[in-house]
């Protein structure tokens, strides 16, 4: 394949030869290579100012991120021979650290294959594709997962606002086999229904395994919250665990009706009650109703999806972190988790304390969690890196 050229400025190649993977716009030298002159999705051979070749990226010229690397080898262009590569690599490493079949197997750039998530369900794939290049080559996308992994079925979850910068429609279709309403997965060995095609991004949200599975010495005969619950992810397996009873609290409907449905899957139903409405309007009135609890768990949408929602989102984290300490009983357990990946770390457990001080509390930091192994972290790319949970102990002054 004869592929044209895209030609950095001066010394613009220093974070790609450092490991990173993204082109930004400003550092083409479009008076040798107008970004003009691609499609969205193209290929193209990167080359440093004085013409070196650095591998092979795929375009999105009109984005601020202009380009991804696809690989440093020149004879490898992403078609289905490279796309069975990367997924079987990426295979091998999920296959070593979970028992069934249910991670995430793709993770975009962690897994060198940019602008391509896959989660997996047993035998049912959920594939989200977030660039022009892999929108067009679906076709080798599904052909090189259908040799891999001879799924039951396949369905492209397309419907990201990420996709509308790119310019790229929003789509929910089965592309190979059949895939049903609601499928099986498993976690830290309890059993769950996702809904694929109408839930929220893939249906299921693998990036909290770890940290759900650290849930279990704190529940155990206690009274949990699950703020947020979606349907069940946290608050089922903390019934699962051993809680005495646990209450999920959501705004929608539909995801309440999936934790009816994984908490009757578990045999947990009678310890399960489901609160439905918007979160802070729920912890006003379980305070109200001098409601208390034993543990509760904050997971929720990030607050904070763009740099400038910085300030508003920290004190979204704030409020919503302080009203839980309000409902926890006097030697509680707090387990606040943050999906904003402009949110760091420290910045979390800064709103923590300054929480807990608020409420004249003392708060003692258990455990920090991250993101799954299914979810690897580029080390060149922070962006990879979004999960966030800590576990914190919240007592008298």
């Amino acid at each position: 394949m004869s592929l044209p050229s895209l030609r950095l400025k001066a010394n613009a190649d220093r974070r790609l030869r450092a490991g990173h993977l993204w082109v930004y716009s400003n550092e083409v030298d479009v008076s040798a290579t107008p970004l003009t002159g691609f499609q969205a999705g193209d290929q193209a051979v990167l080359e440093a100012a004085g013409g070196k070749p650095l591998g092979i990226v795929g375009l999105s010229p009109n984005n601020l991120i202009c380009a991804r690397l696809l690989s440093r080898d020149l004879k490898h262009a992403l078609d289905k021979s490279l796309l069975v590569h990367r997924i079987k690599v990426a295979l091998s490493l999920r296959e070593q650290l979970f028992e069934a079949p249910c991670y995430r197997l793709v993770y975009g750039d962690s897994d060198f294959l940019p602008g391509l998530v896959v989660d997996r369900f047993f035998d049912i794939l959920v594939v989200q594709l977030a660039s022009p290049t892999m929108e067009r080559h679906r076709d080798e996308v599904l052909a090189a997962l259908v040799q891999v992994l001879k799924p039951a079925g396949v369905l492209w979850k397309n419907d990201s606002s990420a996709r509308d910068a790119e310019g790229l429609p929003r789509y929910v279709e089965t592309a190979f086999g059949e895939v049903p309403e609601w499928v099986p997965l498993e976690e830290n060995g309890v059993k769950f229904e996702a809904p694929v095609l109408q839930g929220q991004k893939t249906g299921w949200f693998y990036d909290h395994r770890m940290n759900r599975a650290r849930l279990a010495p704190y529940v155990q005969g206690k009274r949990v919250l699950d703020l947020f619950s979606y349907i069940g992810g946290w608050g089922v397996q903390a019934a699962a665990f051993g809680a005495s009873e646990v209450m999920c609290v959501d705004a929608s409907t539909f995801a309440l009706d999936g934790v009816e449905r994984n908490a009757a899957l578990n045999g947990v139903a009678e310890r399960m009650a489901m609160v439905e409405g918007d979160v802070f309007e729920a912890i006003r009135e379980l305070k109200a109703a001098e409601e208390r609890f034993d543990v509760v768990v904050c997971d929720p949408p990030a607050f904070i999806k763009r740099k400038k929602d910085l300030k508003n989102g920290e004190a979204a984290y704030r409020r919503l972190n302080e009203q839980a300490m309000r409902l926890l009983n006097k030697d509680g357990i707090l387990v606040s988790a943050s999906c904003s990946m402009h949110l760091p770390e420290d910045d979390l457990q800064n709103i923590l304390l300054s929480s807990a001080r608020h409420l004249d509390r003392n708060v003692q930091l258990l455990e920090r969690g991250a993101q799954g192994p299914d979810h690897p972290v580029h080390p060149a790319i922070p962006e990879t890196r979004y999960i966030k949970s800590l576990t914190c102990r919240v007592l008298p002054s």
